[in-house]
């Protein structure tokens, strides 16, 4: 599929190339990165190198679109993005945050442009977008209620990071979806908004 830069005049989705690896391996230092996004840990500029080589190229090539979130245009990256196609109708959503950058609203901004993308017909065209993250990812799961993802429910040991399995909450959204955040999700979502921020 063609590259597609996304901007709303607040935050820029552009695709992370070479130049960005320095800044990529800087961000993942972070503990809490590693905590609850499935990358290698202790993080490694090679890793960045690999992230780019084998996860963006291909991904884009494919059907599999990743975004560098940057504060403005060629600026450095301070999140990250990406749409993993499930199959030609569905993918599944994940993104990361840089610590000095969350509480800002910037990754529910990137969420929608890239969710809007998603299911134009001029864009991929999908019915579903899906999401998922580890149990105790409130700040995951925050992002994903404002922009619309509905609760379907938890996974027991659903997903595996480094070599061992851990329990995931799972929502999506669909195109007929209403905007906004989403109602119906527990309640203990609402009893952790006072948690502190998480990566994504």
């Amino acid at each position: 599929m063609d590259a597609q830069a996304l901007s709303n005049g607040t935050v820029w989705l552009s695709i992370p190339t070479a130049d960005d690896v320095d800044a990529i391996t800087e961000c993942c230092q972070d503990p809490s990165i590693g905590e609850w996004v499935t990358i290698p840990v202790p993080y490694t500029r090679e890793n960045a190198k690999t992230f780019i080589d084998d996860i963006v190229r291909p991904g884009w090539a494919g059907h599999s679109p990743t975004w560098a979130l940057r504060l403005f245009e060629n600026g450095p990256v301070v999140g990250m993005i990406g749409l993993g196609e499930r199959d030609e109708s569905a993918a599944e959503i994940g993104y990361w945050l840089a610590p000095a950058e969350r509480c800002r609203g910037l990754m529910t901004q990137a969420v929608n442009l890239v969710c809007d993308y998603g299911f134009r017909p001029d864009g991929m065209a999908l019915q579903r977008i899906s999401w998922r993250a580890f149990v105790g990812n409130y700040a995951s799961a925050a992002v994903a209620r404002r922009t619309g993802f509905r609760y379907e429910g938890m996974a027991r040991l659903g997903s595996l990071q480094r070599g061992i399995r851990r329990d995931h909450w799972l929502a999506a959204r669909l195109p007929t979806d209403p905007p906004g955040p989403a109602e119906g999700w527990p309640a203990e979502f609402d009893r952790a908004l006072h948690r502190a921020p998480g990566p994504r």
